[in-house]
């Protein structure tokens, strides 16, 4: 990896705005990177090269005329294929979906484009996006560039495997289960759910009102300037929230002295492998060292798999019934099981579920009366091997995969996933900072001053 390819967003920009680089010259080197690692790590569902340079060439004008629109203006991204970029196919891993382009951006890529983005192009994920590792029928696995035998996460595997790789500045993804902080802890990067609402995205279905986009970045500070620009209004989304206020992402550097905050190592009871706890353990101990007054306050929550595993199965079932009879073949074994045992689910278990989700949104909200943040691990393990079952023996979804990071998709909370260590055997590890809804700056807050301290390489060394 260059140094030009891997330059903050900042620095990129200034560097710009100096004429010392050029979107264009920036952008090649990208797509040529981009190449080279898909081969290696099946990370794009779609490169899209003239569309990148389109832009890039559009972005040098301004730059040279002393014009750019934003803070984003050339800088590289790349778009998880499950949202639309106008006059591109949608495909969210599935066979079952359309190859025709779609006509739209949803607000998220639009805001990126307003903001004078560098679109390099759409990412891979697993079908539907079902799963927290990456693995389609279209691309194969997607294999994680710290070691190429172990996953990437998911389910914005593809985007966060291209960055830790050195393609792209900036992933956009989203995040329904872990689907931005499983990953970005795999791969050793920085990435943030924002709270419910906060980033407008068209909604519809079972599973909308646990899904927020967001960025997964090299740093926390280029996440936040990622966040400002996807946090501005868009009304196609009912859900959405007013927009934030001028300056609501001003102050991250203050530091967390004073700031009283809770640690659960063992989140809904279920304790981490030695490495993860490890390093979450070493994580917590430098937020006292930084001033930070950090309780124990154990388990925090009781298992969600009773009452949410119908929910869960549910919402796969109602994606189901959208795809014709004779695809039903077509689709991942694992997401139909689920999606086929979810027909079943009444609509008094479904009730159940989502009272359940109140009392648990209650319980948080009390919780974070007494405490600012929470600490927990992002996963309970590392990197799982890349080809292995996912909600299998193996690899149980409650109990491994995302049990420290769908609780605060439910509640609608933010939460950011920090590189804070690797295992024994080479993997990074990502310490979880969740906050009460709307605290995404008290968390990149956080986050900033553990980053200085820990001083994590986000570079994967291949």
């Amino acid at each position: 990896m260059t140094d030009t390819v891997s330059l903050p967003v900042a620095e990129l920009t200034a560097r710009y705005r100096s004429k010392e680089l050029s979107p264009t010259d920036v952008v090649e080197q990208h797509l040529q990177r981009a190449e080279v690692v898909d081969k290696q790590f099946a990370t794009f569902q779609l490169l899209t090269p003239d569309l990148a340079r389109e832009q890039a060439r559009a972005s040098e004008a301004r730059w040279r005329s002393g014009t750019p629109i934003g803070e984003l203006d050339g800088v590289p991204v790349t778009i998880k294929d499950n949202l639309d970029v106008a006059g591109m196919p949608t495909r969210s891993g599935s066979r079952t979906t359309s190859a025709e382009p779609v006509t739209e951006d949803s607000p998220s890529v639009a805001r990126l484009r307003e903001a004078g983005a560098v679109f390099l192009g759409k990412t891979t994920l697993p079908e539907f996006g079902w799963k927290g590792i990456t693995d389609s029928s279209l691309r194969g696995i997607t294999r994680n560039p710290w070691n190429a035998s172990h996953s990437s996460g998911g389910s914005t595997g593809g985007g966060a495997a291209a960055l830790a790789a050195g393609v792209g500045t900036l992933v956009l993804g989203n995040d329904g289960g872990g689907s931005i902080r499983i990953p970005a802890n795999f791969c050793g990067l920085f990435g943030i759910k924002p709270t419910f609402g906060r980033v407008p995205h068209v909604q519809s279905g079972l599973f909308c009102t646990l899904v927020s986009n967001g960025p997964i970045a090299r740093s926390v500070t280029d996440a936040a300037t990622m966040l400002r620009v996807l946090a501005r209004p868009d009304d196609r989304d009912y859900y959405a929230v007013p927009a934030p206020e001028a300056g609501w992402l001003d102050g991250l550097g203050a530091g967390i002295k004073g700031m009283k905050i809770g640690y659960s190592p063992a989140l809904q009871g279920i304790a981490p492998s030695p490495d993860v706890e490890r390093a979450i353990a070493s994580a917590v101990s430098l937020a006292r060292d930084l001033g930070a007054e950090v309780e124990d306050v154990g388990p925090v929550l009781d298992p969600l798999r009773p009452i949410f595993e119908d929910h869960w199965r549910a919402g796969f079932a109602a994606r189901l019934r959208q795809i014709s009879r004779d695809q039903w073949d077509l689709l991942d074994p694992g997401f139909r099981e689920l999606a086929e045992a979810g027909l079943d689910v009444s609509g008094e278990a479904l009730d159940r579920a989502e009272s359940a989700r109140a009392q648990l949104a209650e319980k948080m909200a009390a919780f974070h009366r007494r405490y600012s943040l929470l600490l927990a691990a992002t996963t309970p393990t590392p990197a799982p091997v890349a080809d292995i079952l996912y909600n299998g023996p193996d690899y149980d979804r409650w109990q491994t995969a995302v049990p420290y990071t769908v609780p605060f998709n439910l509640t609608g909370q933010p939460a950011a996933a920090l590189p804070c260590g690797v295992s024994e055997a080479g993997l990074p590890i990502g310490l979880q900072i969740i906050g009460p809804r709307f605290s995404e700056a008290l968390i990149l807050r956080a986050s900033m001053a553990l980053e200085s301290a820990i001083g994590f390489d986000t570079r994967a060394q291949i």
